[in-house]
């Protein structure tokens, strides 16, 4: 009896104790983009041998098909620099209106780093804005931005992270809109290619991306004074589309290049790069074109998923967003499952007590002695 009853308890834990594993996310997962894109040193490529460069990582992919062609260490998690602007944004293009007025403030023109020359008192489009952080990398651009628009600062951060989030890039946590270095601000070179094919599929991201020079009030004097596009990819590559750089002491050199040849546009991210930054995107975009036909892919760029389009923002309080869309169910991403994962997924429905309950029925059959045998004892 007792043997019996071991056995349908040790079913039942069997049984229940891997689903509950399963269930909560516990078991391996793959990187996101394929078992190949890993956060490991070294390079992936399959059908031909990329050149040499310097930055610890790095992709180049095809942002049309989504294919990654070569990598290294895509998802080692590290400073983006400027390079996050991109993220910036994405946040905040489709929500500013580009000819809307914005004054400059002390905070702008206060504010670490880079910078366009945003002068407190003087007026600015949100357009200019856009430009000065694309092209000069503008902190005082991307403050002047992000403070403009509803909730400000701290609004700003919640969108990007909630926009990493939706576009799959789970390599990339942001603290700071401008990129500068702070705690717990991280990314990857896979999550910047995510930024720059969502950047590109938008018409006034992808003319930001490219321009080239642009002027800027001269505060003080009048007239304008020249700003260049930082670059340098615009002004040496064929078929370049520019997108973003990105500098700071612990982050070293980062970047985001694109360019378009033979009906392919190809992206390439590079990070924590000492120097040569233009020359190792050339050269890496330069042998990618040349190889496409050899190269069979390594990865790919996920897709975004499907987000609840939320409700309209209805004010802010302290910098925090009050809205009409409850956070405390977020929304949940599909997962297709193969046979046994789904007859796992079903189990794992079943109550605990269902396990429990055979144990249970056959310990009450086995101690239901005839009243015979018990009358016999007395």
């Amino acid at each position: 009896m007792r043997l019996l009853l071991s056995a349908c308890a040790t079913t039942a834990l069997v049984v229940a104790g891997p689903l509950t594993a399963t269930a909560a996310g516990q078991g391996p997962q793959a990187p996101v983009g394929g078992d190949l894109l890993t956060a490991k040193p070294t390079v992936v490529a399959d059908g031909a041998a990329p050149p040499a460069v310097q930055a610890s990582a790095y992709v180049v992919a095809d942002i049309d098909t989504g294919d990654v062609l070569v990598a290294k260490a895509p998802h080692a998690k590290l400073r983006p620099a400027s390079t996050l602007k991109t993220l910036t944004a994405l946040v905040l293009l489709p929500r500013l209106k580009k000819t809307d007025p914005v004054v400059g403030t002390d905070a702008d023109a206060g504010i670490i780093g880079s910078k366009v020359g945003v002068y407190p008192g003087l007026r600015y489009t949100v357009d200019l804005l856009f430009q000065g952080m694309f092209l000069a990398s503008g902190n005082d651009a991307v403050h002047a931005l992000a403070a403009h628009d509803q909730g400000g600062i701290p609004a700003t951060i919640q969108r990007m992270n909630q926009k990493a989030k939706e576009i799959g890039a789970d390599d990339t946590h942001v603290t700071d809109p401008t990129g500068l270095d702070a705690d717990g601000q991280f990314s990857s070179a896979y999550d910047l290619a995510l930024f720059a094919q969502a950047g590109l599929a938008r018409p006034d991201f992808a003319k930001y991306a490219s321009t080239k020079y642009t002027a800027f009030p001269n505060a003080g004097k009048g007239g304008t004074y020249q700003v260049a596009n930082q670059n340098k990819l615009l002004f040496s590559y064929d078929g370049a589309l520019g997108v973003k750089t990105g500098y700071t002491t612990l982050a070293r050199n980062t970047f985001i290049g694109a360019a378009r040849r033979n009906g392919h546009t190809l992206v390439v991210t590079l990070m924590n790069a000492p120097h040569g930054v233009t020359e190792d995107a050339s050269n890496l975009l330069t042998w990618t074109f040349r190889n496409y036909t050899k190269l069979n892919p390594v990865g790919t760029l996920v897709k975004p998923a499907a987000a609840v389009p939320p409700k309209a923002e209805t004010g802010t309080t302290e910098g925090k967003i009050t809205t009409g869309t409850s956070t405390a169910h977020p929304p949940r991403s599909r997962t297709v499952l193969n046979p046994g994962q789904a007859v796992q997924s079903i189990a794992f429905r079943v109550p605990a007590w269902v396990y429990a309950a055979p144990p249970v029925l056959l310990l009450g059959l086995f101690l239901r002695r005839p009243k015979a045998l018990r009358r016999r004892r007395h």
